[in-house]
């Protein structure tokens, strides 16, 4: 396991919600929501990375339950080449289904209710695809998912 933390990206077309992992890259947690139509949305992504010292971007890539790409994929896949073409640190693609759906579900199980949902549902979405790498990545020995050039090149 790479030690480091790491930045998970939720990308929706009104918000991009966002959490950290630990140094030791063990456990997600909620950071923050980041509202898209601002136009400097992928600035407020990188400004969050720098102040916690991320090693990498990790943006969920929602691609269709039969593997296909839909419009929520092409959108997620622009935001985050936008943020590689911004940024000297690793964009890395991993696969996202359902985690929204899974966010929605824990946030009941907790006791939320719907209405509440709104300003956290795209954190907890964000906890659960960085959760997904960090534990793929410690049983495999290999970072998941796709990593994308960066205006400083390719990264491993």
């Amino acid at each position: 396991m790479r030690p480091g933390v790491r930045l998970g990206v939720d990308v929706g077309t009104v918000r991009v919600g966002l959490s950290r992992c630990d140094p030791e890259g063990l456990i997600a947690t909620p950071l923050e929501t980041v509202h898209r139509k601002s136009r400097d949305a992928a600035f407020q992504v990188l400004a969050a990375a720098d102040e916690v010292g991320a090693i990498e971007l990790v943006v969920g890539l929602p691609v269709a339950l039969s593997g296909g790409q839909t419009a929520s994929t092409r959108d997620a896949r622009a935001f985050a080449e936008e943020l590689a073409a911004l940024e000297r640190l690793p964009v890395r693609l991993v696969d996202e289904r359902l985690s929204t759906v899974s966010a929605h579900s824990q946030l009941r199980a907790a006791g939320k209710r719907s209405r509440s949902f709104t300003p956290i549902v795209d954190q907890a979405a964000a906890t659960i695809i960085l959760q997904h790498a960090l534990d793929v990545e410690r049983q495999t020995g290999r970072a998941p998912g796709e990593v994308l050039a960066t205006r400083m090149g390719p990264h491993p």
